[in-house]
């Protein structure tokens, strides 16, 4: 099985278990931390896929990072150190992430521009966004690209709508090739 399966598979449990107990919020919360962390420490994750570090230092090191998080977020943990898939605690976040979402008809966008975006220009993306898809809300993440020109691009999930100038200009190239 894929790792992505994998990792899809420890989220949908986790996610029932948010439902069952009604704290998907308090969950969610955590687990991003946890995937911040993860994916800016480097030295941590080289400690835990280590093949010779016992799984219970492994966990005792887990235990005390993520002190003070709920049960059920150190016990997947747990449960991924005995199973020796530590790597894809990132990707298990993200899909417990769009799982959540997906039940409060929130969608995460990444919306890429030339310069960042103000607050308002944020709550018009959103507002054209949030009509057009039939949802309750947009989770906005704005990364600079200077490379735009102009214009911005909105990725959510996997449809990009690319309203850039440079991306006109490519349509606008491969029209003309077309013609001629």
């Amino acid at each position: 099985m894929s790792k992505a399966n994998v990792a899809k598979r420890y989220a949908e449990a986790l996610f029932q278990i948010g439902v069952e107990k009604q704290t998907l919020d308090f969950l969610e919360t955590e687990l991003v931390t946890v995937k911040e962390v993860f994916t800016s420490n480097k030295e941590l994750v080289t400690f835990l896929e280590h093949p010779k570090v016992e799984n219970e230092k492994k966990k005792a090191l887990l235990k005390e990072a993520f002190q003070g998080f709920s049960g059920d977020v150190l016990h997947t943990l747990f449960l991924l150190v005995d199973r020796h898939k530590e790597t894809i605690i990132p990707q298990m976040v993200e899909d417990f992430v769009t799982l959540a979402n997906d039940a409060k008809g929130t969608k995460q966008a990444t919306v890429y521009s030339v310069r960042p975006l103000t607050d308002v220009e944020k709550q018009s993306i959103e507002a054209t966004f949030v009509k057009k898809l039939n949802i309750q809300a947009l989770n906005i993440t704005n990364e600079v690209d200077p490379t735009i020109i102009g214009g911005v691009k909105v990725k959510i999930g996997n449809t990009v709508y690319d309203g850039t100038l440079k991306g006109k200009l490519n349509r606008l190239e491969r029209q003309i090739k077309v013609v001629n």
